[in-house]
C-alpha cells in the first residue's frame, strides 16, 4: 500500500482558501498527480484543502471522499512563555528544553499544558480516523504494527489532502513517535508530498515506512519558490 499525504497550498486564512501563489502551487501539484494511478482520494472538509484538491480532481475526473478527521488540529492553549494563545505545537525552544516528556511517545499526553488544551483528544480523533481508513484496506492496528488480512485493496494507492498538523499526527501514529517530534522538528511546505509504504517482512504483519517527506519537486521544476507559510525564520531556504 502507498499512503500519500499532501498539505494544502499557500493559505489565505481570511477566506479559508488559497493565495494566488497557492493556486499556482495547486496547479503544478495537479500536473504531478494527474499521472498517478490512484485508488482513492480523501480530503479535509475545510476550504484550503478542498481548493487544493479541486485541480487534481478536475484533471483526474474524480471525486474525493470528505473526512472530518482530516481537518486541521486546531488545539489552542495558553502559551506559558508568552501568556498568549497559540497552537499546541508552536512552543519556544526553552519550553521544549524544560519539558522533555513532549518527545516521549506516551508521556507527552501527561504534559499539563497539553492536557489543559485536550491535545490528546484532537490527536486521537485524527489517528482513530486514520486507523478506520486503513482497516477498509485490510490493515488492522495491533500494538505498534498492523495485522494484515487477505484483501485485494491492500495494494491500494491512497491520497489525502490535509494539513501540516494532521499529517504529523498521522505520521506519529504510523511511525510510533511522539507528535511533537514531528511538529517541532519538521517543516512541510504548502503542497508538499509525503509518501509512506507498507512492508510485510513477516507474513500477516505490516509496518509503514516513510519513503518521501515534504517533497516539492513539482514546484521547483516550474521555478516556483517554496512557500514559507508556517515557517518562522527569515533564513528559510527558498
Amino acid at each position: 500500500m502507498k499512503l500519500i499525504l499532501i498539505r494544502h497550498g499557500e493559505p489565505d486564512f481570511s477566506i479559508d482558501s488559497l493565495t494566488p501563489k497557492g493556486w499556482r502551487e495547486a496547479e503544478y501539484l495537479s500536473e504531478r498527480t494527474a499521472g498517478w494511478e490512484i485508488t482513492d482520494l480523501y480530503c479535509s472538509p475545510l476550504g484550503r484543502a478542498r481548493d487544493t484538491a479541486s485541480l487534481t480532481l478536475k484533471k483526474l475526473g474524480r471525486k474525493a471522499v470528505i473526512c472530518d478527521w482530516l481537518r486541521e488540529i486546531d488545539c489552542r492553549i495558553q502559551n506559558p512563555m508568552t501568556g498568549g494563545q497559540t497552537v499546541a505545537w508552536d512552543m519556544l525552544p526553552v519550553y521544549l528544553d524544560q519539558h522533555p516528556e513532549l518527545f516521549d511517545r506516551e508521556e507527552w499526553r501527561r504534559n499539563v499544558d497539553m492536557k489543559a488544551g485536550n491535545l490528546a483528544g484532537y490527536v486521537d480523533y485524527v489517528t482513530e480516523g486514520l486507523d478506520r481508513l486503513l482497516e477498509s484496506y485490510g490493515y488492522y492496528r495491533e500494538g505498534l504494527r498492523y495485522r494484515t488480512e487477505s484483501d485485494t485493496r491492500r495494494d491500494a494507492v491512497v491520497v489525502c489532502f490535509c494539513y501540516f498538523g494532521t499529517i504529523c499526527a498521522s505520521l506519529s501514529r504510523l511511525l510510533n513517535m511522539a507528535p511533537h517530534q514531528l511538529w517541532q522538528g519538521c517543516y512541510l511546505a504548502p503542497t508538499s508530498v509525503t509518501v509512506l509504504g507498507t512492508e510485510e517482512r513477516t507474513e500477516g504483519e505490516a509496518y509503514f515506512r516513510c519513503q518521501v517527506m515534504g517533497d516539492t519537486s513539482h514546484l521547483q521544476i516550474h521555478g516556483e519558490p517554496v512557500s514559507a507559510s508556517g515557517y518562522f525564520d527569515s533564513t528559510f531556504c527558498r
